[in-house]
């Protein structure tokens, strides 16, 4: 009976085990890769008007072609409604796409999936430029101490 309680737990302590370093490898250094940039900002989308989802990706790309692509270390962090923004079939796709080879980095908030999840009774599908952070807001402080201006479009 041990045997088939341990047999049973461990590869779910495993599995979330390497969910948590996952997470917490890629705050730590998805942000530090560009540590000579001009400037540094980080973009809150948490609005789902597809108006304001347009704005904040607008004000990335005009960053970049303002500073270059070397120049600006950029995030776009999305919680509440705004992770909408980063579901894999959002129409701004491509732009997300063309944004992240030019080095903008997409955050995506757990604790907004797991709620959107149990809301829409199925797991959420996002972009594959999104990189899962523990939360949001959370995020946003981690950035701003790391010298990152806040620009909420």
């Amino acid at each position: 009976m041990f045997l088939t309680t341990v047999n049973s737990t461990l590869p779910k302590i495993v599995a979330v085990t390497l969910t948590l370093f996952i997470t917490v490898f890629a705050s730590a250094t998805f942000a530090e890769e560009k540590e000579f940039a001009e400037q540094r900002v980080v973009l809150q989308i948490s609005d789902s008007d597809p108006f304001k989802q347009t704005l904040v990706l607008n004000v990335a790309n005009n960053l970049i072609k303002h500073y270059g692509p070397d120049q600006v270390a950029l995030e776009i962090v999305a919680f509440g409604p705004g992770l909408r923004l980063l579901f894999k079939e959002n129409s701004n796709d491509k732009r997300i796409q063309s944004l992240s080879a030019s080095g903008v980095r997409f955050s995506a908030c757990s604790n907004t999936i797991t709620a959107m999840t149990k809301q829409l009774g199925s797991p959420l599908v996002l972009n594959e430029h999104a990189i899962k952070v523990s939360a949001g807001v959370v995020r946003i402080l981690e950035l701003e101490q790391k010298g990152y201006n806040l620009v909420k479009p």
